[in-house]
């Protein structure tokens, strides 16, 4: 699953698009807007993206984790105004065991912040 949306995202969302009965472990990342920033308040977050390239370089990431751990994953992403306390991105993995799991999940993540053209602006 990949998917960009102006909707409010959740985890039931994401979930069934992973399950399967040969996984065991299951891990997934919530990312959610902070009220603050070293320091600094923050009201709202504006989150923008070049939605052909994201969505191909989700899909190159998400097909990655897979071939490599050999899994199921997931990106979801969140674009438009957000406030604090609202989950801007889910990257989620479902794998045979939990080691794999975590460590899909974590790659998702790492990628998706390195390489994916999304990008916040302060409001």
């Amino acid at each position: 699953m990949v998917l960009l949306t102006r909707e409010h995202l959740s985890v039931e969302t994401v979930l069934p698009s992973l399950r399967n009965d040969v996984f065991g472990g299951y891990s997934l990342f919530l990312g959610d807007v902070r009220s603050e920033t070293d320091g600094v308040a923050t009201r709202k977050l504006l989150y923008e993206a070049y939605e052909e390239m994201a969505l191909a370089e989700m899909r190159k990431v998400v097909a990655e984790a897979e071939a490599r751990w050999g899994g199921k994953a997931a990106l979801v992403h969140r674009l438009g105004e957000l406030a604090p306390g609202e989950t801007s991105v889910i990257a989620a993995a479902a794998c045979p065991h939990r080691a794999e799991a975590f460590e899909a999940c974590r790659y998702l993540i790492e990628r998706l912040k390195a390489d994916v053209p999304i990008w916040k602006t302060d409001l």
